[in-house]
């Protein structure tokens, strides 16, 4: 009877799902008090710092970014030194390489970090704090729970998208953003939890923040196909501003990187030339939301076309060395200003040579906000779905799908890496036989199917041991790990049968009766390379590994699986 009302995993998960999506809603909630008590801490009022730094003096603006940029160095340095081990905290290397596990103390230290940057000033957007604490905290929640390592990532990938769906008020965009760029797949038992989570999430910010769009933006209806080259021109400068807004922080971290300072030094570094920058050009303080509202509201008379120009160069630099020095924050809203500068300048060209006149200034910018974001993901489907979700405006659609793709198309062409990969990429870790960002139904990981791993035993393990675990369960094979948990090979019941009419107390081990393991598989293969692995043994359930070098047991592949997916690929 037990066994019947047992909930299936798929139930489970969606439960874990649902109250990771209630702790992301929390978790923007204190994260936005806390950002506004410490912004009162700095400028004496909590208000935008680039609305306040244009309120105050310019010594002061240099001394309030240098100051909590100090802060902010001189948290990271300490605080950290307080953790025994130093983990890594990037999303995409726990999901892609790692078993799920993010560090909660070193979470938490980030995130402070984070609030005395931004509150400060610092030319970083805040939606990468949000969705590092909240996946922080989704994967705490999940390892109190001793879940498996496949069953974190999942919970990782809920809480990347609930705090995107939180921080912006964008259920879809949470949901899509975790699929697109975290998990990399679409597959229904991934992405139904995620939308769950993404829902709940963003229903808890609601009753906090209220249900009003971002970005307001006058709507205006696509009607002719002569207006659509406009849109067109505006993605390919979107895609070629993204490609060198990702070289320009590439190559700052690579200068910040040769530096061997601590990492206070740095970050007074980056507080110094943010602060010089904001003595002339305050609007590149803060995330950018503020004077991005500006741009798409203000008409086009009114602007003028040297001091967007000015203003998008300047954010381009100080956001590049806010990131390069280590920073802790995101680069969603400075790419949103960035494209919005972008647009508007390309807007004001046009009208001032007499062409695209029926056209809003805004529509330029929003397109031009779309195509930054898409060219600097790689994602376009995100980018669509986001800024019309930030924008509830539905009638600039069709320039905006046509200026992402285009966008996309261009930056590939000059930068192979979006601004998620590419960190993984200068790290060594190994992404193109599945990178998140380029998502397909043809292009399954192991990760997508993998299930719990089947129970190893110890190589130390008796003959008595092995049979009795033979006894109570239906696999015929067992993985074996060491004293690190580290596969080092299987035994299978056909070993045993040399053994059946001898003595139960013989001296010998399960190291001593094992075969070599199969070769390796782990979550980020894709399902085309493995089915040969597959195909090649009578095994039913093959074991999964973190990855090749530290070959952690995680997970279990079951043939069936394999078979069933490859039979639907074939079969669609």
């Amino acid at each position: 009877m037990r066994q019947r009302v047992q909930p299936s995993e798929e139930t489970i998960n969606f439960i874990l799902a649902g109250g990771v999506g209630f702790f992301c809603g929390i978790a923007n909630l204190l994260y936005h008090l806390a950002l506004e008590a410490t912004t009162y801490l700095f400028w004496g009022v909590a208000d935008d710092p680039a609305t306040l730094a244009e309120q105050t003096e310019p010594y002061r603006r240099f001394a309030v970014l240098t100051i909590g940029a100090t802060v902010a160095g001189l948290t990271l340095h300490f605080g950290l030194r307080l953790i025994k081990r130093s983990l890594t905290t990037n999303i995409l290397e726990i999901v892609v390489a790692g078993d799920g596990r993010l560090p909660l103390r070193r979470g938490l230290i980030n995130t402070v970090a984070s609030w005395i940057s931004l509150s400060s000033g610092a030319s970083i957007g805040r939606e990468g704090s949000v969705v590092l604490l909240s996946a922080t905290l989704a994967s705490k929640f999940g390892q109190l729970l001793k879940l498996q390592p496949y069953q974190l990532r999942l919970l990782v990938g809920c809480g990347a998208g609930g705090g995107i769906a939180a921080a912006f008020n964008a259920p879809i965009s949470g949901a899509v953003f975790a699929a697109t760029i975290i998990l990399g797949t679409f597959s229904m038992h991934v992405f139904a939890p995620l939308v769950l989570t993404s829902v709940i999430a963003a229903i808890v910010s609601r009753s906090f923040f209220g249900i009003q769009p971002w970005y307001q933006v006058p709507g205006f209806e696509i009607m002719h196909l002569s207006q659509l080259p406009w849109f067109i021109l505006v993605g390919v400068g979107a895609g070629i501003i993204g490609a060198i807004f990702l070289k320009a922080l590439e190559v700052s971290e690579s200068i910040f990187g040769r530096l061997n300072w601590p990492i206070w030094a740095k970050l007074l570094i980056a507080g110094v030339a943010m602060g010089v920058i904001a003595i002339y050009v305050p609007g590149i303080c803060g995330n950018g939301y503020k004077v991005t509202n500006k741009l798409l509201t203000t008409p086009s008379t009114d602007i003028l076309l040297t001091s967007v120009f000015i203003l998008l160069v300047s954010k381009m630099i100080a956001t590049a060395v806010a990131v390069g020095a280590g920073t802790v924050g995101g680069v969603f809203t400075p790419t949103l200003f960035i494209g919005a500068a972008l647009g508007t300048i390309l807007g004001l060209v046009l009208k001032h040579f007499g062409h695209a006149e029926p056209i809003p200034l805004s529509a330029f910018g929003l397109v031009g906000m779309g195509g930054a974001l898409a060219a600097t993901t790689h994602a376009p489907l995100f980018a669509m779905i986001m800024i019309f979700e930030i924008s509830l405006n539905y009638s600039l659609m069709p320039a905006l799908m046509v200026g992402c793709v285009i966008a996309v198309w261009v930056s590939r062409k000059l930068h192979p890496f979006s601004v998620y990969l590419a960190p993984l990429k200068r790290r060594g870790i190994p992404i193109e036989s599945g990178q998140p960002d380029q998502v397909s139904p043809h292009r399954q990981t192991v990760g997508d199917l993998m299930r719990a791993p089947v129970p190893p035993i110890p190589e130390t393990a008796s003959l008595t041991e092995i049979a009795q675990r033979f006894l109570s369960t239906s696999h015929s094979y067992l993985p074996v790990i060491n004293t690190n948990h580290q596969l080092i090979g299987i035994v299978a019941l056909d070993d045993l049968r040399a053994f059946l009419n001898q003595e139960t107390n013989l001296p010998v081990i399960a190291y001593d009766v094992m075969r070599p393991p199969p070769p390796l598989i782990t979550p980020s293969q894709n399902l085309a390379d493995v089915l040969p692995i597959v195909l090649a043994s009578d095994m039913r359930h093959f074991p999964v590994v973190n990855n090749a070098l530290e070959r952690k047991l995680v997970g279990s592949l079951a043939r069936a699986d394999v078979v069933a997916a490859a039979t639907e690929l074939l079969s669609g």
